[in-house]
């Protein structure tokens, strides 16, 4: 699991690196993560988080273990958000749901989505978060969780996000899927 979020960790401060050109030192990245999250919290808009799926690669599971684990991950939560000038999608957020095993889980962080416009008022998004999750099976112990994170939005008002956790055989390998709401 270590090796797993060692790559993870690795592979998003690769991409900030690739989409942030002018940030070239980790202090420049945390800075920059900072202010963003500061932006987040100081924004007017809330979002509410409606966790309801949770779908376990077929590929990556054997049936026995694909019919013992839950896959309906009903849940809820809210954050706050906010589009900066280029379009791209900041939040923080927590919310909790059913895990695979049907214990309850939680998950809290900050997400930067990069938007781009594919057509009338529907946009689509890829980016990542970096938070915190605790589950049954670690005692409820904060785990990082650094993932990739992407959606499918409807005129900036409601979003169908989704992120996945890598993973090895029989472990990991999940998308979570939520609905992203904006409150007015």
């Amino acid at each position: 699991m270590r090796q797993l979020t060692w790559i993870a960790t690795l592979g998003m401060i690769f991409s900030l690196m690739a989409s942030e050109a002018r940030a070239i030192s980790a202090e420049e990245i945390v800075q920059d993560l900072w202010s963003d999250v500061k932006q987040v919290w100081e924004a007017p808009d809330y979002d509410m988080y409606v966790p309801f799926y949770a779908w376990h690669n077929r590929l990556a599971y054997d049936d026995e273990h694909i019919h013992k684990y839950n896959e309906q991950a009903l849940g809820f939560g809210l954050g706050k958000s906010y589009y900066d000038e280029e379009g791209n999608w900041h939040g923080l957020y927590a919310f909790g749901f059913k895990d695979s095993n049907s214990h309850f889980e939680t998950v809290a962080g900050y997400a930067k989505m990069y938007n781009w416009k594919i057509g009338g008022n529907w946009y689509a998004g890829v980016g990542y978060t970096l938070g915190m999750t605790q589950r049954h099976e670690y005692s409820y112990i904060p785990v990082p969780m650094p993932l990739p994170i992407a959606e499918i939005n409807y005129n900036r008002m409601m979003s169908l996000q989704a992120a996945y956790v890598p993973g090895l055989k029989n472990w990991g390998n999940v998308a979570l899927l939520w609905v992203r709401a904006k409150l007015q």
